[in-house]
């Protein structure tokens, strides 16, 4: 625990390094001030560095922001892509992907994407714990990067836009509610055409003998 929270203050400190300047660019404000953030694992280290990026740069964590970045889903897949000539795995490949969801009023999906990182490492069948070391070391880099990808992502979103893509969600939920109830209604209507005429019961009268 002690030690994956080192590596967590590593990567926190290496994303938030000089207020988060993307590669090969100068130092860009986002444009969205604040912002809702949820994930499915709440305490997982991606989340944790998403939330200090966008707060290194002013973006504010609120659940009662007007909009949501939802991290919805994340996995990690290996597999070996060369061999010794024992046929023990040599190389591994790692690949981490992210689906990520911008929600909006009554948690609307607004757009989604997904991010993928892929890299490579050798596996030493002589040094297991060294190999160990070094997929660890690794996966936490390819989290970071992640992260820079994903912040990069949000910092081109703009509150504009977002309010139109609320718009048009708006548009179409109201016209899906419109068309719902017109075919309720429809089918009320048949309902009551095709339903059995009730004839009025006329009680029998015996005569007396």
């Amino acid at each position: 625990m002690i030690k994956r929270n080192l590596l967590l203050l590593g990567l926190s400190t290496l994303i938030s390094a000089c207020g988060f300047q993307l590669r090969g660019t100068g130092d860009i404000q986002f444009s969205l001030d604040e912002l809702g953030l949820t994930a499915r694992n709440a305490y997982g280290e991606t989340v944790q560095l998403t939330r200090k990026g966008l707060e290194s740069n002013g973006v504010k964590i609120s659940d009662n922001a007007p909009y949501t970045l939802s991290l919805a889903r994340e996995e990690q897949h290996s597999r070996t892509v060369s061999f010794t000539s024992n046929a023990q795995g040599a190389e591994t490949e790692i690949t981490n992907t992210l689906d990520y969801v911008i929600l909006g009023k009554n948690k609307q999906p607004l757009l989604s994407n997904q991010l993928e990182v892929q890299r490579t490492y050798i596996t030493d069948s002589n040094n297991i714990a060294g190999a160990s070391e070094s997929r660890i070391q690794l996966s936490g880099e390819m989290t970071a990067e992640m992260v820079q990808q994903l912040l990069a992502r949000i910092q081109m979103i703009t509150p504009q836009q977002l309010d139109a893509l609320q718009a048009t969600a708006d548009a179409n939920a109201k016209a899906a509610a419109e068309a719902e109830e017109a075919a309720r209604k429809a089918d009320e209507e048949l309902q009551q055409q095709t339903a059995p005429i009730q004839l009025p019961t006329i009680p029998l009268q015996l005569q007396d003998e």
